[in-house]
């Protein structure tokens, strides 16, 4: 009978930690912070498709969502590049260039080699006529035979036209 008492209460409070959220994992801040950072990143993928289409004031109201979401992953995730990265290229896409920099910059002092950040502060170089900063940023991606690479070059190559 004992036994069965216990059994009975072990069942019991795990059933009610379960019913609070805990699952003896933390506080699930993690699947928020992913959460919020990969619907940014969706919301970037339809802006990008809507400038394909020519329709960049619909992709900058997208673009402005997804800064908003990652405004709020970087508050409780401060050493993500991958977050400052998107919110570089955010605030890039909404014409903010000077925030953009900052945040990309802010992403290469946590990770100097990250290819996304470099290609991007690269774009935003050329963007601004500083041709000399994107060569070097595309230096720093020499040697990652990686398409971020390429892509920089290429529009470094043709800067006169728009392909960034």
């Amino acid at each position: 009978m004992k036994q069965i008492l216990i059994l009975i209460s072990s069942i019991l409070i795990s059933t009610s930690l379960m019913a609070a959220g805990g699952d003896g994992g933390g506080s699930g801040n993690e699947n928020s912070k992913a959460s919020l950072y990969d619907d940014a990143v969706k919301l970037v993928k339809r802006a990008g498709k809507l400038e394909k289409k020519d329709k960049t004031e619909k992709a900058k109201k997208l673009y402005s969502q997804a800064f908003k979401k990652l405004e709020k992953a970087y508050k409780s995730d401060k050493k993500n590049p991958d977050v400052l990265n998107y919110m570089g290229f955010t605030s890039r896409k909404i014409g903010n260039f000077e925030k953009a920099e900052e945040f990309y910059l802010k992403g290469l002092s946590i990770k100097p080699d990250h290819n996304g950040i470099n290609e991007y502060l690269g774009e935003l170089y050329v963007q601004t006529n500083r041709i000399e900063k994107a060569n070097e940023r595309l230096e720093v991606l020499k040697g990652c035979n990686c398409e971020e690479y390429s892509e920089l070059e290429l529009i470094i190559k043709t800067r006169g036209t728009k392909v960034y």
